[in-house]
């Protein structure tokens, strides 16, 4: 999987960088502001994105979610105030709550990865709080 990670904390970033690189996938950009979590995803065409809400340019991680969701690629946010999301989650499959374990990170990537892949009755871990979504 190719992974964009949208953080503004390097020292979280390159953690999360190496996390996603043990579990098999590929990290094809970090961003640190809304501007440049954009220009990488159109570049890059990520499979997956991690994106916190909180940037260098302000609270402006939502806006990066809806304009992946426009571009149809699935993102979690990672975030230390989840309760701020949008009741719809701006598209976003879930999020996972700052500060998380890495095992917890781990089972969030394998899930991730299957959801991506098509897998049916993937049962989610307890470290990503779904995205509820209206029928």
């Amino acid at each position: 999987m190719r992974v964009l990670i949208v953080e503004d904390e390097a020292l979280l970033a390159l953690e999360l960088e190496s996390e996603i690189e043990i579990a098999g996938h590929h990290v094809v950009g970090q961003a640190a502001s809304s501007v440049e979590a954009k220009d990488i995803a159109e570049r890059e065409r990520p499979d997956f994105a991690f994106v916190d809400i909180s940037l260098v340019d302000g609270p402006t991680g939502i806006d990066v979610g809806r304009f992946l969701a426009t571009r149809h690629i699935p993102f979690v946010f990672v975030s230390a105030n989840i309760k701020r999301l949008p009741e719809d989650f701006a598209g976003a499959l879930g999020a996972i709550e700052k500060p998380y374990t890495m095992h917890g990170l781990q089972n969030a990537l394998a899930y991730l990865a299957k959801v991506i892949d098509g897998e049916a009755a993937v049962v989610a871990p307890p470290s990503i709080v779904m995205a509820t979504r209206a029928a």
